[in-house]
């Protein structure tokens, strides 16, 4: 492939001298041989005085076509089918350069120009073939010069038969890297593809050795101790039935990276590891509006409120991806702050950014950052999100998700932030507990002041985001890890799931979408159940479901629901130009009715009276039905376990 490097590394070339005279003189021997008659039968003589006159000039056209393009950065033990392109481009911007002046200065009696078309053709047929096949030789030398100086250490490393599930890109990336490593703990015997026309062929000369109905035949016979999974966007569903094969057989299976993290260069493809439960949910990759999320961040001084939450700290790692000009990160848990900021202090590509520690509620410090730092976009991701917990603390709940949104909101309008975009939730839905009545009343809030300032407000609302803080997929692992029991509270339970790099990136799309008010709704794709989320995790542990682990039901509790919904009734959802994006068309309140509520959640909460809440949402919410009677607080998850991250502790987390 071409390096996109900096003009420093392409000056590498010349700091290798042999390097540099072995293409030159590639180029000069292709050359004066396409003047052979031999070889050129177009030409009638070998022209010894012609060839010397024109030489120089041909070789410099053609090295700086190479340098043109990149080619001559490529690192030669490590050049790759792939760069066959680049030396294809190399040789025709030289050619082009070459014909162009064999005919645009014919009129010229200088003999330099006058370079025979035939010969300009054999010519770059023949030089830049050259330089392609010297650095494939170069890479084959190095590769048995590798492998001869490791193979003492590769006869004491055992390395266990496996079979490839996928014989695509992603199959064929893995066996490149691994067949190139001294170290590979895997010995590829062969691919299983359910695509028929690849059976019987074969990828970097590794067979496909049948489909994966012939996976416990193989396993037998080769006597495979693992399986690795390498299909290209693989689907949850199809990933689910191959580990039901290889746990029928059993033999172990592994996968390979998603195309999420390799993307976004956290791992190599040949860093192999566990299926997880996020594989089995099997979302499919998102595809960001680049140019347009570019325009939206880059260079501009955007704001996180819970940096370091789940989904506040995935944010921070996509902006960084865009350049921003500063990246203010507002946390109030200090060990949560401290944990991305040394993350962002080990990356030398991230920008600016400025670790703060605040509380939210804090006017007058909030008020002093925006004064400072100047935001123009603004991620509000902090909030009690918490249900059980905010049923037990209504007061803290309406302070911190509604008056500090309020007030966040206010201050960017009166600082001209360009963009505010909160952080919703599907709990806002017909809300059946305190938490999610307050998320949908700051919907309501950035409503209201999305018709008082120039800023754009919008809502991004969306349901449970897998492996957050609190969350129950950590929960189960926790529980799992102490030998059970799993506590699912009812059977029949179900939760929309998406990734947490997901989530975010939808989030930050949504915000570039916005031309202010509205509420966006993402794709969540299926609901999930929770005893089959709880009953696979047990099986990824390596552990049968109600036999090594039990799993028991504790009953739903207050202000939970059976199933979440993700629109309202009466809500007309309109697409956006992104697939997953959806406007929700909400009936919107009145300023003098948001004012009345804000009043009345102002006065309860000064009175401490978390029954008067609870009244004021169902009397403001047609859609709501919150219990009078706070839920008691013993069971504090959709596991009935505490969680036990720091950020959730605190009650100062993202959704």
């Amino acid at each position: 492939m071409v390096d996109n490097s900096t003009s420093d590394e392409r000056y590498w070339y010349f700091r290798r001298p042999l390097q540099f005279l072995a293409d030159v003189f590639i180029l000069s021997l292709a050359f004066v041989v396409s003047y052979l008659p031999a070889v050129n039968v177009q030409v009638a003589g070998f022209y010894y005085e012609t060839i010397l006159t024109q030489l120089p000039f041909v070789v410099l056209v053609q090295m700086l076509a190479l340098f043109a393009v990149g080619a001559n950065s490529l690192i030669w033990r490590y050049v790759s089918i792939e760069d066959i392109k680049v030396f294809v481009k190399a040789a025709l911007v030289s050619l082009m350069i070459l014909l162009g002046f064999r005919f645009l200065l014919s009129y010229s009696n200088t003999a330099v120009w006058q370079v025979p078309v035939s010969v300009i053709l054999i010519d770059s047929m023949m030089a830049f073939g050259g330089l392609l096949a010297l650095r494939i030789l170069r890479r084959f030398v190095y590769e048995i010069n590798d492998k001869n100086a490791t193979g003492v250490v590769r006869r004491k490393v055992r390395r266990k038969p496996a079979l490839i599930v996928g014989a695509g890109r992603m199959g064929s990336s893995l066996v490149k890297e691994m067949s190139g490593r001294a170290d590979a703990e895997l010995e590829i015997l062969g691919f299983v593809d359910d695509e028929a026309r690849k059976v019987g062929g074969s990828v970097n000369r590794v067979k496909v050795l049948g489909t994966t109905e012939r996976l416990p035949k193989l396993v037998k016979e080769l006597k495979i101790e693992e399986v690795v999974l390498a299909i290209d966007q693989a689907q949850g569903k199809e990933i689910r039935r191959i580990m039901d094969i290889c746990s029928s057989i059993p033999v172990k299976a592994q996968i390979v990276p998603s195309l999420n993290e390799i993307a976004h260069g956290r791992v190599r493809v040949s860093r192999i590891r566990d299926v997880e439960i996020e594989d089995l949910l099997g979302r499919d990759p998102v595809e960001l509006n680049k140019d347009n999320l570019s325009e939206f961040l880059s260079g501009r001084v955007v704001l996180v409120t819970g940096a370091g939450g789940s989904i506040g700290s995935e944010l921070v790692r996509q902006i960084m991806n865009f350049e921003p000009g500063r990246l203010i990160l507002v946390e109030r848990a200090e060990y949560l702050l401290f944990l991305i900021e040394r993350e962002l202090a080990a990356d030398p590509a991230a920008s600016q950014y400025v670790p703060l520690i605040a509380d939210i509620g804090d006017e007058q410090r909030m008020r002093a950052i925006f004064a400072e730092y100047r935001p123009d976009v603004v991620f509000h991701a902090a909030a009690h999100k918490h249900v059980p917990l905010m049923e037990a603390n209504a007061v803290e709940a309406v302070k911190n998700n509604i008056f500090a949104t309020r007030m966040l909101g206010t201050l960017s309008g009166e600082f001209g932030v360009k963009e505010f975009v909160l952080i919703s939730t599907d709990k806002a839905v017909n809300p059946t507990s305190v938490m999610g009545a307050s998320k949908r009343i700051a919907e309501i809030v950035i409503q209201e002041l999305d018709r008082k300032y120039p800023t754009k407000y919008a809502a991004v609302r969306f349901g449970n985001v897998l492996g957050s803080a609190g969350s129950v997929v950590p929960i189960f692992r926790e529980q799992i890890r102490k030998g059970g029991p799993v506590s699912v509270t009812h059977p029949d339970m179900t939760r929309y799931f998406m990734t947490i790099p997901e989530a975010a990136q939808l989030v930050m799309q949504a915000g570039a979408l916005g031309d202010g008010g509205e509420i966006y709704i993402l794709d969540m794709g299926e609901p999930v159940r929770i005893l089959d989320l709880a009953e696979d995790m047990i099986r990824l542990s390596g552990l049968t479901p109600h036999d090594d682990i039990e799993i028991e039901f504790t009953g739903i509790r207050k202000g939970e629901k059976l199933f979440e919904e993700l629109e309202i009734t009466g809500e007309d959802l309109m697409r956006t130009l992104h697939p997953k994006i959806f406007i929700g068309k909400i009936a919107t309140y009145s300023n003098s009715q948001v004012s009345e509520m804000i009043d009345e959640f102002a006065k309860a909460v000064e009175a401490n009276d978390a029954k008067r809440i609870r009244d004021t949402f169902n009397h403001f919410l047609p859609e709501a039905s919150i219990a009078v009677e706070p839920a008691p607080t013993a069971a504090m998850s959709d596991a009935a376990a505490p969680p036990s991250a720091v950020g959730a502790k605190l009650g100062f987390a993202d959704k």
